[in-house]
């Protein structure tokens, strides 16, 4: 079983990650899937799609849970049945999720030329501080955090451009920091990222924000 890495972030948020490698048929071993779960991930056209589905039903094994303890609000958002708050991602071969006493959210995408190309679509302030150097990698870096940020808010209408702010970071700082400005509300997030095997991973912690 290909679980990539477990990230303990603080004694009550945890991250597993999985690399996919497994067949459709080895994925659904053990894990008990719902009537519900089968009839999502049969709906799925790609394969890729399919396991990632049931590699994060994998991880919620790792992590203590049935796959029946996961469900989603009518937003699409994934909640557990104990109250605990997840997130959940998955980007080709990789999946994770972060299981938190608070409010997370998490993100993992390939690295990739073309985000050059839709970057004027989810990036305003950051062009202040982005050059040609490692721009993929930044750019990688900025979606995740902002993706994650979507994740954690979960408010319709929050646009990535408009809404929020990543502030300059390294690649070797591996932690940055992000704000969310919607309808004259303003919160902070730290950002912790890891970049692995040409992907990038961020999330999103609002519980530990320090001034």
């Amino acid at each position: 079983m290909p679980l990539y890495k477990t990230i303990a972030v603080n004694a009550t948020t945890t991250i597993w990650i999985w690399k996919i490698e497994e067949s459709y048929e080895d994925l659904l071993l053990d894990i008990n899937p719902t009537e519900k779960c089968m009839q999502r991930v049969s709906s799925m056209k790609s394969d890729i799609h399919r396991r990632g589905f049931l590699s994060v039903r994998q991880l919620l094994k790792f992590a203590g849970y049935e796959a029946k303890a996961l469900f989603y609000d009518e937003y699409g958002k994934p909640h557990l049945k104990d109250g605990k708050h997840i997130s959940i991602t998955h980007s080709f071969e990789f999946s994770a999720i972060i299981i938190s006493d608070y409010p997370v959210g998490i993100d993992i995408e390939k690295q990739r030329e073309k985000i050059t190309i839709i970057a004027d679509k989810f990036v305003d302030y950051e062009f202040n501080y982005l050059n040609q150097s490692e721009l993929v990698r930044k750019l990688t870096v900025i979606w995740c955090a902002k993706e994650s940020l979507y994740k954690v808010f979960a408010v319709h209408g929050m646009s990535f451009k408009e809404h929020t702010k990543v502030i300059p970071f390294g690649l070797t700082d591996g932690e940055t920091a992000a704000w969310i400005h919607f309808k004259g509300e303003v919160q902070k997030y730290r950002i912790p990222f890891l970049e692995f095997e040409g992907f990038s991973c961020a999330y999103a912690l609002r519980n530990e924000v320090k001034n």
